[in-house]
């Protein structure tokens, strides 16, 4: 695996976690259920899964047999976690191993080709 791509990962879920932790915390001392970071905070698992949907996609540019397969299972993993559970989280992460699993699976052992 590239180091360039293992590094633009690293920024990317670290970029994620403080998305998802900056607005609890300063969402916590604020009183209310309706205000502007109760609103925030709510759109926040809805609009991880749409970008990791997008991510996905975006190789189908390529018309890439392989990446269609992928992105179908992967999203067909979190629309069957989420109505089994009705947990974002859990949604996505069993959709982002489900597309992983299935990656690795279908381009064998360490992605050789």
């Amino acid at each position: 695996m590239r180091t360039d791509l293992i590094i633009l990962a690293v920024i990317v879920g670290i970029g994620t976690y403080l998305f998802r932790l900056l607005p609890t915390r300063f969402g916590a001392r604020m009183p209310g259920g309706d205000g502007i970071w109760s609103r925030f905070i709510g759109a926040t698992g809805p609009a991880a899964i749409a970008t990791l949907f997008i991510a996905s996609i975006l190789p189908l540019v390529q018309a890439q047999a392989l990446s269609l397969v992928c992105t179908l299972i992967g999203s067909a993993m979190v629309l069957a976690a989420y109505f089994w559970r009705r947990n974002v989280v859990l949604a996505t992460l069993a959709g982002a191993a489900a597309y992983g699993l299935t990656y690795q699976l279908l381009m064998g052992p360490l992605g050789a080709t």
